[in-house]
C-alpha cells in the first residue's frame, strides 16, 4: 500500500482536531452540571452561576473561557434541547397597500384582493403575483400614479412605466425584510436565552430559534417578535451632568445594602459617609480601577460597598495629567452584556427611582464594544408635555447608505416629510449650541425599540429634512441603520406563520431514545459484523468505531446543529458505513478463492471494489445534497449528518481499515474473512432473477395500483406540514382513550376536524386540529389553547402539554410543492450521474425506473395501511427525507449490481454470450453483498425503529419499507429494465 505515512499522518492529525473539537463539549457539560449542583433547582441562581463565569477560563489546558467553549460544543436543536422555534413572514401585502398611501383605486384594491387569495396556495413571488393579478384587471392599467408620491419622486416618476414600478416594489420588499430581520434580531439579542438563531429563508420569511424557551414564556415571545417597530429620536443629556447623580445612586445603593444586614449607622449617615470615603465619582473609578485589592477585600467586599459600580464602568479616560476625567457625549457607562439585568433591577428600585428626575431615562446601546462583551448607557432627554421623544420614525421618507465624500468613510443618509424636517430643525439647533464650539455640541439618539442604535453629534443646524449619519461605520452596519430609518414608513408587519414549541421533557426523552438507539444499533453492527465476516469482522468493527468518532468531531468543528433526525442519520451511517466493507470483503473471498495468496487478495479486494464503493456513496451523496439544499430545520440536519458520514465511512472503510489489514499481515496475524456457517452461504448462488422478471413486474404494478387508487379514493394521513394546522403532544396522569379525548376537544372545539392519536403511552396523545388556523394573530393562538385546555380539562384535571407546533396553510402549500419538485429533483440528477458513469442511456433509465418505482412503493404502502398500523404514518417533511434517503440507498444498491454487470460484460464478448444470462450471472455473483449490506441497514432501521422514540417512528418505519423495496428493486427492476430496453445492444 503506498503512501501508509501521509494516511497515518492525515488519521493522526484528524484524531486530534475531533478530540480538541469534542473536548469543548465535555468541558461545558462539566461546569453546567457544577451549575445545576450549585443552583439545586433554582433557574435562576443557576444562569446567574454561569454568567458570572462566562469570561472566566474554564478549560485550563488552552485558558478558553466557558462563552468560547459554549460557543464551539456540540449544539442540540430544539427538539432534542427543548425551546421554541418560529417562522415569521412579512405582510408584503400591508407593505404594497402602505406605499401606495392606502390608495381607494378599485382596481389596485381588487388586484390586492386577488393577490392575497393567490399566494395562499402559490409558491410565487407575492411581487409576482400583484402584477399578474393587476395586468388581468386591467391590461392597459398604470401603477405609477398610485405609488409615485412627493415624497418618492426620486426613484419613481410619475410616468414610469408598471415595470419601472415592479422593480421599485421589490426594491421596498427586499428592504422590508432586511429592516424586519434586524429589529427581530435586535430583539432577541436582548430575550436572553443561549445561543439564539435567526436566519432569512424564502423570500420574506425570517426563522427563529429560541432554544430552553419554556412553554411559560411563549406568549411572551409572540409578543416581542410581533410587535410592530418603535424608532424614536431623543435629546441626551451630557455625562457630565449625570455622573454625580450616578455617584448619589451608588451611595443610596451602598446605604441600602448596610441597612439590609442591620447595620446600626442612619441611612443619611452612611450616604455622606459613603461620599466622604469614596469621594466623587471619579474616585471611585479610580479606586476601582487600582490593582491595589486590600482595601477593598475582595469583589463582594466592593460590591457591597459600590454595588452600582461594581457592575457599571463610568465612561470616563485617562488625561495627560494621568488622572481620571469624564468622556464627552451621552454615554454615561458601560456594562458587561452579562450584568445589564442587575443594572436595571438597580435602577429599578423605589430609592433610586425617587432620585432620578422624571425627563431622564437611562437606554442601554444595542451594539457591544469591540470585544463583544460591554453594553454602552446613554443618558436620555426627555421633553414635551408627555416626556417623550423629540421626533417618531414615522417622518422618515428615505434612508440609503452612502460613500461620504468628505471622510472616504460609510455614512446614512436619510430623509425626512415637510412635518418632520420642521422639527428637526428646531431639535438640531438646539442640539448644535455655538456652532463655533464643537464642546457645546450635543448628541441625537436613535432608538430602535428602547434600545440605542446609533447617537450622533450635531455639529450644526440642519433644515430641509436631509442629514446623514457619520461615524465609524462598515458598509453592512450602514446598510443595517438604513434599513431600521425605514421602520416607520415601510409599514411591513412580521407575522408568526409557523410556530415549534418542545418542553424540555420531551427533549430529553428524544435524546435517551437517540442515545440509546445509537447504543443498541452499534451493538447490532459490531455483533453481525464479527459473527459473519470473523477477524476481518472486528477490522471493520474498528473501523464503525473510527468513523463514529470522526463523523462527531466534524460536526462539531463545522457548528452543526444535533438534531433527532441527525441522530437518525447517525444509526443509518452505522449500517450504511459497513457497506464498503462488505464489498471489499466480498472481493476478497472471491480472490482467496481463486487461490490467490491472503495479502493479494486483500490488495486486489480493495482495487477491485473501489469503482463500486465510490459510485453507490457518491450517489448518496448526491441525495443528501439535494435534501441540505431544499429541506429545511432537522431535515438540514439529517442531511449534514448524512452526507460528513458518508465522506468520513470512506475515509475509515478505504484507508483506516487497509492500513489495519497491512498492520496484521506485517505481523503474520491470521486473517479470516467467514466463519464455517457463513463461508459458503451465497456461493454458486443461481436465482433466476432475469427469467422471472415479469412476475416481478406483475407484482410491483398490481401493488402500485392498488396503491393509487387507494391514494384517490384513501388518501394520506398528511402531517400538520402539509396540511397546515396546529398539533399538541399531551400527557396524562393517568390512561386516556384517543375517542374520550376527540369528543372532548370536538365538543370545546365546535368542530369535528380534530385528530387525535396515541403518541407513546397510553396516557399520552398527539393532538391535531385546523381550528382558527387563517388567523394569524396571537390572539387566535391563545383563544386555541385556552379552548384546548378547557376540552382537556374535562377528561383529566391533570394533564401536561409537552410540545406543540403551528403550520400556516401557506407554509403548508408551499412544503408540499417544495417537497414533489425535490423527489423528482432527486430522481433526474441521479440518473444523470448514472448516464455519466455508465455511459448507457439503458443503464440511466433502469435506475430512473427503480428510483421512481421504490417513492410509489412506499407512497403506496403508506395510503393502503393508513389506519390499519397501530402507529403514526403521516406524510410530512420527515417523511420526503426518509423518501429521499431510499432512492439515495436503493442507487447505492443499483450501482453495485450495475457495476459488477458492466464487468461481466466486459469479459463475455464472444456472441454466444446471451446478455440475460450475463447479467442473470452478474446479480447472482453480488447477491451475497446485496443481502449482507441491506441486513445490516435493516438490522439498524428495526433498533432505530424500536428504540428511537414516538417522534421518528414514522420516519423510521419509512426507510425500513424502503430499504426492503430499495433492496428487491435494485435486483428485480432495474436490471430487467436495463436489459429489456438494451437487448443485444449490452454486448
Amino acid at each position: 500500500m503506498q503512501g501508509k505515512g501521509v494516511i497515518k499522518f492525515l488519521a493522526v492529525l484528524l484524531a486530534l482536531v475531533c478530540l480538541y473539537q469534542l473536548s469543548f463539549t465535555w468541558v461545558t457539560r462539566s461546569v453546567e452540571e457544577d451549575a445545576k449542583a450549585y443552583a439545586k433547582g433554582n433557574a435562576e441562581k443557576e444562569r446567574g452561576y454561569l454568567d458570572s463565569i462566562s469570561t472566566q477560563p474554564v478549560y485550563p489546558v488552552f485558558g478558553h473561557s466557558y462563552s468560547y467553549c459554549k460557543d464551539r460544543e456540540l449544539a442540540l436543536g430544539l427538539d432534542l434541547k427543548g425551546g421554541m422555534n418560529v417562522t415569521m413572514q412579512i405582510s408584503l401585502s400591508e407593505l404594497v397597500r402602505s406605499l401606495a398611501s392606502n390608495s381607494t383605486d378599485v382596481t389596485f384594491n381588487q388586484a390586492l384582493h386577488n393577490a392575497d387569495v393567490v399566494a395562499r396556495t402559490s409558491p410565487d413571488d407575492y411581487i409576482n403575483i400583484f402584477m399578474r393579478e393587476y395586468k388581468k384587471l386591467s391590461p392597459n392599467g398604470r401603477l405609477a400614479p398610485i405609488f409615485s408620491t412627493q415624497s418618492n419622486q426620486a426613484k419613481l416618476k410619475f410616468d414610469a412605466s408598471n415595470s419601472d414600478v415592479e422593480k421599485y416594489l421589490r426594491d421596498q420588499a427586499n428592504t422590508a425584510v432586511s429592516q424586519s430581520f434586524n429589529v427581530l434580531r435586535n430583539r432577541i439579542d436582548k430575550f436572553g436565552v443561549t445561543s439564539p438563531n435567526i436566519q432569512m429563508q424564502n423570500g420574506n420569511r425570517i426563522l427563529v430559534e429560541l432554544p430552553g424557551v419554556s412553554e411559560s414564556n411563549k406568549e411572551r415571545v409572540r409578543r416581542l417578535l410581533s410587535g410592530s417597530a418603535k424608532l424614536e429620536f431623543y435629546s441626551t443629556y451630557e455625562n457630565g451632568e449625570v455622573y454625580q447623580l450616578l455617584a448619589n445612586i451608588n451611595g443610596i445603593l451602598a446605604a441600602k445594602n448596610k441597612t439590609n444586614k442591620k447595620d446600626t449607622t442612619a441611612t443619611a449617615a452612611t450616604t455622606t459617609d459613603t461620599a466622604k470615603t469614596a469621594g466623587s465619582l471619579l474616585s471611585k473609578a479610580k479606586q476601582s480601577a487600582g490593582k491595589d485589592s486590600s482595601a477593598l477585600k475582595g469583589k463582594a467586599q466592593a460590591a457591597e460597598q459600590n454595588p452600582l459600580l461594581a457592575v457599571l464602568t463610568p465612561a470616563i479616560f485617562q488625561g495627560q495629567n494621568g488622572q481620571p476625567q469624564l468622556m464627552p457625549g451621552p454615554v454615561v457607562g458601560y456594562s458587561q452584556v452579562k450584568d445589564t439585568l442587575q443594572v436595571n433591577k438597580m435602577l429599578r428600585t423605589e430609592e433610586v427611582q425617587a432620585v432620578l428626575p422624571k425627563n431622564l431615562r437611562l437606554l442601554w446601546g444595542s451594539k457591544p464594544d469591540e470585544k463583544g462583551k460591554a453594553l454602552p448607557l446613554y443618558a436620555i432627554k426627555l421633553t414635551g408635555a408627555e416626556n417623550g421623544p423629540v421626533l417618531s420614525g414615522e417622518v422618515i421618507t428615505d434612508a440609503n447608505s452612502d460613500l461620504s465624500q468628505a471622510s472616504g468613510g460609510y455614512e446614512v443618509t436619510m430623509e425626512m416629510n415637510s412635518e418632520g424636517a420642521k422639527t428637526w430643525r428646531n431639535v438640531t439647533r438646539e442640539a448644535a449650541g455655538n456652532p463655533g464650539d464643537e464642546n457645546d455640541n450635543r448628541a441625537i439618539a436613535i432608538a430602535l425599540d428602547d434600545n440605542v442604535i446609533s447617537a450622533p453629534r450635531v455639529s450644526n443646524e440642519i433644515s430641509g429634512g436631509r442629514s446623514s449619519i457619520t461615524g465609524n461605520f462598515t458598509q453592512d452596519e450602514t446598510k443595517d441603520l438604513a434599513n431600521v430609518l425605514k421602520a416607520g414608513r415601510l409599514r411591513a408587519p412580521a407575522r408568526i406563520v409557523e410556530e415549534a414549541i418542545v418542553g424540555p421533557s420531551l427533549g430529553q426523552e428524544a435524546i435517551t431514545a437517540g442515545l440509546t438507539s445509537c447504543l443498541v444499533g452499534l451493538a447490532v453492527v459490531l455483533v453481525f459484523m464479527v459473527v459473519y465476516y470473523n477477524r476481518a469482522g472486528t477490522v471493520a468493527d474498528l473501523a464503525v468505531f473510527v468513523n463514529v468518532f470522526f463523523l462527531m468531531g466534524v460536526l462539531t468543528s463545522i457548528g452543526a446543529v444535533l438534531t433527532l433526525p441527525g441522530i437518525a442519520g447517525i444509526v443509518l451511517i452505522l449500517g450504511v458505513s459497513v457497506d464498503a466493507n462488505v464489498l471489499i470483503y466480498e472481493r476478497v473471498r472471491e480472490e482467496l478463492a481463486a487461490g490467490k495468496s491472503q495479502r493479494l487478495a486483500i490488495a486486489d479486494g480493495f482495487k477491485h471494489a473501489l469503482s463500486s464503493i465510490l459510485d453507490s456513496n457518491i450517489s448518496t451523496f448526491l441525495t443528501g445534497l439535494i435534501l441540505f439544499i431544499f429541506g429545511s430545520g432537522p431535515i438540514q440536519g439529517f442531511a449534514t449528518t448524512l452526507m460528513i458520514g458518508i465522506v468520513t465511512s470512506l475515509f475509515c472503510s478505504l484507508l483506516i481499515s487497509r492500513l489495519i489489514f497491512e498492520w496484521m499481515l506485517d505481523k503474520n496475524m491470521e486473517i479470516k474473512f467467514s466463519n464455517p456457517w457463513s463461508s459458503n452461504l451465497f456461493k454458486n448462488a443461481n436465482f433466476g432473477f432475469v427469467k422471472n422478471r415479469f412476475k416481478f413486474y406483475a407484482f410491483s404494478g398490481i401493488f402500485i395500483l392498488a396503491g393509487i387508487v387507494s391514494m384517490f379514493t384513501r388518501g394520506f394521513d398528511y402531517g400538520v406540514d402539509f396540511s397546515g394546522g396546529r398539533t399538541y403532544v399531551v400527557r396524562f396522569d393517568n390512561n386516556a382513550s384517543t375517542q374520550t379525548v376527540r369528543d372532548a376537544i370536538d365538543q370545546t372545539l365546535g368542530t369535528g376536524t380534530s385528530e387525535v392519536k396515541s403518541f407513546g403511552g397510553a396516557n399520552q396523545v398527539r393532538i391535531t386540529t385546523n381550528y382558527m388556523i387563517e388567523d394569524n394573530s396571537s390572539a387566535a393562538d391563545n383563544k386555541v389553547e385556552s379552548t384546548l385546555r378547557s376540552g382537556l380539562g374535562k377528561v383529566s384535571n391533570k394533564f401536561q402539554i409537552l410540545s406543540s407546533q403551528k403550520v400556516g396553510p401557506t407554509i403548508a402549500n408551499d412544503l408540499k410543492t417544495s417537497a414533489i419538485w425535490t423527489v423528482i429533483f432527486a430522481i433526474l440528477v441521479i440518473s444523470a450521474y448514472i448516464l455519466l458513469r455508465f455511459r448507457r442511456w439503458q443503464f440511466s433509465l433502469g435506475a430512473m425506473v427503480a428510483t421512481a418505482h421504490d417513492a410509489l412503493l412506499v407512497l403506496s404502502f403508506f395510503s393502503l395501511f393508513r389506519g390499519v398500523l397501530p402507529f403514526s404514518l403521516d406524510i410530512d417533511q420527515a417523511f420526503i427525507a426518509a423518501i429521499l434517503t431510499v432512492i439515495g440507498y436503493s442507487i447505492n444498491d443499483t450501482v453495485v449490481v450495475f457495476d459488477r454487470i458492466r464487468e461481466f460484460l466486459n469479459l463475455h464478448h464472444a456472441k454466444s454470450d446471451v446478455p440475460s444470462e450475463v447479467v442473470n450471472n452478474a446479480i447472482n455473483s453480488t447477491l451475497s453483498r446485496t443481502i449482507i449490506t441491506a441486513l445490516t441497514v435493516v438490522f439498524v432501521l428495526v433498533v432505530l425503529f424500536i428504540f428511537g422514540g414516538d417522534v421518528i417512528r414514522g420516519f423510521s418505519f419509512a426507510l425500513l419499507v424502503g430499504v426492503c423495496f430499495g433492496t428487491y428493486s435494485s435486483i428485480c427492476v432495474a436490471t430487467p429494465i436495463m436489459l429489456d430496453f438494451g437487448g443485444k445492444k449490452l454486448n
